[in-house]
């Protein structure tokens, strides 16, 4: 893992709302930073509202990370397309996002209670 990437388990209670529902809800979410990006929020599978997603058929590989899958987010009046990805087998040192989805905060609303 490059030093430059950082995780940390985040605190409290996050919560990712689309389309007027909530898609997920964790207690277990995972902080990510990257250099002077903006940290990035993982939330695990299992808190996520699977079925308001759709898998695409999009992958963009980090050279950091590896590969990253993609997800269309399904609303009662749209699909949000690409807004969440996840690094199903991301590259050594990083294992602690596998199995975690991320969203794009222009797409979604992404908020820690």
């Amino acid at each position: 893992m490059e030093n430059h990437i950082r995780t940390y388990r985040s605190p409290g209670t996050w919560v990712v709302r689309a389309g007027g529902a909530v898609l997920a809800e964790t207690r277990a979410a995972i902080e990510l930073h990257e250099g002077t990006r903006p940290p990035v929020i993982y939330f695990p599978r299992a808190d996520v509202a699977m079925a308001m997603l759709e898998p695409s058929a999009t992958r963009t590989t980090c050279r950091h990370k590896g590969e990253a899958s993609y997800f269309g987010i399904v609303t009662k009046s749209t699909t949000l397309t690409d807004a969440a990805w996840s690094y199903e087998t991301p590259k050594a040192g990083l294992e602690v996002i596998a199995g975690h989805l991320a969203f794009y905060p222009d797409r979604v609303t992404i908020e820690q209670l």
